[in-house]
């Protein structure tokens, strides 16, 4: 009897490594996926900005050779 309850034990163990490295990998995911994101969203901005800042200079441009 003494036996089974070890093994149990064991595997209960197992279960709660198992699970916390499931938890700690999600955080990291998710972690990795908000930068990812961040990243992509200035990327995009800056290029707005960009075409933006480029469309300013052209109509000024236009404005003083009329």
């Amino acid at each position: 009897m003494r036996n089974v309850e070890q093994i149990s034990s064991v595997k209960s163990e197992l279960l709660d490594i198992f699970m916390s490295l499931e938890v700690a990998e999600h955080a990291q995911r998710k972690k990795s996926a908000a930068s990812r994101y961040l990243r992509a969203r200035r990327g995009i901005e800056l290029h707005d900005e960009f075409r933006r800042l480029e469309r300013d200079i052209t109509d000024w441009d236009d404005d003083m050779t009329q």
